[in-house]
């Protein structure tokens, strides 16, 4: 961040919602450093990523409230007084959402519209930075997708995530709660669930490779993705809750330009020194609801807020690696843990 948008947080009160989990762990940290006033709320919901060890450097410098997002009550209590929110909390495995749509509707749009509704009723000025996805998107119909790209999602978590992102843009554009959206690609890095695969493959991958095990890629691994490190999607979530200029849009947050899933793989076993790839037939249940290639245009953003990622995929591993070479066994419950 620049210096005027890290003097913004300096003192100022901000909640994270999911702050124990990958990103919102990340982001407390790097709020505690700016100075400001952090409360963080999850649930700890088994499998879902939060963990208390995720903010272990700063856990004297903040507060945590275990408690439920889809708890009106709960809500109405912890926006009271905040100046930031910045709304992580959600269920984002799309294997997940196949198997208990329900559940995913209660905490994907349920959960929304309770943090929104006590905004509105009890802290109508605070500013909600929201934490979108681009598997809203669907198939792209072209390459890089911009946020102009129709919302076409191919699977529950999608639909979900995406009535979500709308709830926050009505409440800033009828009720005046400044909000925006942060739409997310292949967010990797440390801390992230290393648990099970559910919640994506990167983090999986990069457990396998630590662990010196195979990594299987379905198909033939062309599919293209972009990366992006944690600390420059952090700086994303800082600069967006800094901005007036956000308030009422949606923006594409993502790597500097697509890579293979058959590149990464040997990227991050080069960089590991361990682990070994092997080539898989797609599973009919991932087949369904795979996007193909997917890359996004984050230049919007860029132009919006200043914002460009600073960490490179080989740097990014390699920092990635390293954390679980030294902290795996606060991630996993045995080594055999299975997806």
């Amino acid at each position: 961040m620049d210096d005027d948008n890290a003097s913004f947080y300096k003192g100022r009160r901000v909640l994270i919602t999911g702050g124990l989990g990958f990103i919102g762990s990340n982001l407390a940290g790097s709020l505690v450093e700016l100075g400001a006033e952090v409360v963080l709320v999850d649930s700890l919901i088994p499998d879902y990523g939060g963990n208390l060890f995720n903010i272990a450097p700063v856990r004297d410098a903040l507060q945590v409230n275990v408690s439920d997002v889809r708890d009106a009550n709960s809500m109405q209590y912890l926006v009271r007084d905040q100046e930031v929110i910045f709304n992580l909390a959600g269920q984002v495995s799309h294997i997940d959402s196949m198997r208990d749509p329900h559940t995913d509707l209660e905490i994907n749009c349920r959960s929304q519209l309770s943090i929104l509704e006590a905004c509105r009723n009890h802290n109508p000025a605070v500013k909600v930075v929201f934490a979108g996805t681009r598997q809203i998107y669907g198939k792209p119909d072209t390459l890089p997708v911009t946020e102009a790209h129709l919302v076409r999602p191919i699977d529950v978590n999608g639909i979900n995530k995406a009535a979500g992102e709308y709830y926050h843009l009505v409440y800033n554009n009828v009720f005046g709660v400044r909000s925006c959206s942060l739409r997310l690609t292949n967010v990797y890095g440390p801390r992230q669930l290393v648990k099970h695969n559910r919640q994506g493959f990167i983090g999986w991958f990069i457990r396998l490779a630590v662990e010196d095990r195979e990594i299987q890629l379905f198909g033939d691994g062309a599919q293209l993705r972009d990366f992006v490190y944690v600390d420059d999607v952090v700086d994303a979530f800082l600069r967006a809750g800094a901005s007036e200029a956000c308030n009422g849009e949606v923006f594409n947050v993502g790597g500097d330009g697509p890579v293979s899933l058959r590149d990464l793989t040997e990227l991050l076993v080069e960089v590991a020194g361990t682990g070994h790839v092997h080539y898989v037939e797609w599973p009919e249940d991932r087949r369904a609801i795979d996007i193909g290639g997917f890359y996004a245009d984050s230049s919007k953003f860029q132009r919006a807020v200043g914002w460009r990622g600073k960490v490179d995929l080989r740097e990014g591993l390699t920092r990635t690696v390293q954390y679980y070479r030294d902290h795996l066994a606060h991630y996993i419950d045995a080594p055999e843990d299975n997806p």
